[in-house]
This record gives C-alpha cells, structure tokens and sequence, in this order.
C-alpha cells in the first residue's frame, strides 16, 4: 500500500469522527427541547397534585351511580309492591260482579247483599288509592312539607301519649326513654309523628308478646339523631319478599274485607316519607334482651340535627 492510500484512509477515518460528532450533537436538542415542553404539552402526563380532584370526581361518580341504582330498585319494589295491594280487592270485587252478572243469587235480597258487599270494597279500595297517592304526592313535591326545627323530646313523648293506650289495652309494656330536651330535628314534625306512631301501630297489630321500647341518640361522627323502635322480632314481617306470582285463589287479609295496607306496604311508604325529610329507615340485626331474654329487632330512623341558635344566626 502506498502513501496516498494511508492519507486517503486516515482522512476516512478522521470525517467519520467528525460527522459522528456532528450527528450526536444534532440529536440533543431536540430531546431536550421535548423534555421542556412536555410539561405544557396538552398530552402530557398528570402531576400528582392533579390526581385527588380525578380520584374525588371518580368516587363522586361511582357513588352516583349506585344511589342512581338502588333508587331504581327501590322504585321498582314500591310499583310491584303497589300493585300487589290493588290487586286482591279488585279480584274481589271482580268476583261480586261475576256472581251477580251469571243470575247465581238465589233471590234479589242476596243480590242486593252483594252489590252493598261491593260497594263497601269499592270504598276502602279507594282509601287505599288516596292514601299511597298522598305519599307519591309528597315525595314527587306536590304536598309541601313543613320541615323546621321540632324538640325531639317532644314529639316521642306525643307518640307515647298517643299509642300508650293501644298497647296497654293488649297487655303490651310501652317504654319510653326520655331524650335530652335540647335536642332539635330538622323535620316535618306532623309526618315525624305519624311515622312513629304507624310503626308502633303495625308492630302491636304483629306482636304475640314482648314489649316496645322507644329510644333515641345522637350520632357523634355525623349530623343525625336516631330513634330506636326496640320490638319483638317475631312482629318484623314486613320486609318478607311479596309473592307476584300469588293465586287469586287463596285469600288476604284485604280480601276477608279488612281493606288496610299490609305491614310491608306501610313499611315502604314509612320509608318513602324518612328519605323525603332527608332521613333514613333501617331495620337492624336482632339482639337478645338481658333483661327479658327475648329477640328484639330495632328499627332505626336517623333524622337531621339541628340547632335553632346556629339556623337563627
């Protein structure tokens, strides 16, 4: 190999190195100029700051959700339930007519017998109607209701005043534990005190023995009171699944003539009327009685607390 080669080569060599170089230092910028602008770039990743708003919006999203789902089931209990109670005197009066319409009276006297049967159905059917009517009216907003701040202690010692008696009569002890006088709830105080007293009512009408005691406590981590129904739980037939699917064959109470809502109708419309005030009705585990030894089952209202001082400010 001669001189020029080994020239030729190095100068090879020495421009390879070169454009090396040249080539390397043109890469960096644009990686860097990339790292820069990352941080305003519409694409860019999250900081971590911006993650708890997403993650609250998220939750805020899920929770939503599942309220917007059992609203809907609740929804769907409350119509079949509906319907179940407005079918069994309708099949009834349903029967009235068949009998009177295919000639099977003996003479006009029957006949007579059956229309006045119908047309006492016809009216306690239509209480009926009225009243799950007033409740849709008062969740839907139609009947205003006066919520303001009620004394507590007042409105349990009014329920006792008013149910004492029917369960004294039934041999029955009615306990009251008096609550603290300043205690205030935010409530419709009318409808407050026809709940309670329609829950004690159903619970007396249910009961074979055992006793009612009425409670009541505040909640230290949130801003609710709740009042405790402590009843026998041989009476707690009203959260029973109902049975679509029933024989007209086989009768009801509606359909022996007694036209009154059943204990796990009146237990859902109760509940329609606590979540409208912004509360809620719960039916808690059974606990053993030390004193008495029997079952008990509590139902559980939690209704808002309020102090009038702070509102008035």
């Amino acid at each position: 190999m001669n001189w020029s080669n080994w020239i030729y080569l190095g100068a090879g060599i020495t421009l390879g190195i070169i454009f090396r170089q040249l080539f390397t230092l043109w890469l960096r910028p644009p990686q860097a100029s990339s790292n820069v602008s990352s941080s305003s770039s519409p694409v860019a990743p999250l900081d971590q700051e911006d993650m708890p708003p997403i993650s609250q919006q998220l939750q805020q999203t899920q929770l939503a959700y599942l309220m917007a789902r059992e609203m809907s089931q609740f929804k769907a209990g409350f119509l079949a339930r509906t319907t179940h109670e407005l079918r069994s005197p309708l099949s009834g009066l349903i029967g009235l007519h068949q009998l009177i319409l295919s000639d099977l009276c003996e003479d006009p006297a029957e006949e007579r017998e059956f229309i006045a049967q119908a047309n006492e159905r016809t009216l306690k059917l239509l209480k009926l109607m009225d009243e799950i009517l007033n409740v849709a009216r008062t969740e839907h907003g139609t009947n205003k209701l006066d919520i303001q701040p009620r004394p507590l202690a007042q409105v349990l010692q009014e329920v006792h005043n008013l149910t004492y008696m029917l369960a004294a009569n039934r041999n029955f002890p009615l306990q009251l534990l008096p609550a603290d006088p300043e205690i205030y709830v935010l409530a419709d105080y009318l409808w407050l005190r026809q709940i309670l007293i329609s829950l004690i009512d159903t619970a007396i009408a249910q009961m074979e023995e055992g006793s009612i005691c009425i409670s009541s406590s505040t909640v230290p981590t949130s801003n609710f009171v709740n009042i405790w129904l402590d009843i026998p739980t041989h009476a707690i037939t009203w959260s029973e699944p109902i049975d679509l699917i029933k024989s007209e064959d086989q009768p009801t109470q509606i359909d022996q003539g007694n036209a009154a809502l059943s204990p796990g109708m009146r237990l859902l419309i109760n509940q329609t009327l606590v979540e409208v005030m912004g509360g809620k009705l719960e039916i808690l585990p059974s606990t053993i009685a030390k004193e008495t030894s029997q079952h008990l089952t509590r139902l559980q209202i939690s209704i808002p607390l309020v102090i009038p001082e702070a509102e008035l400010l």
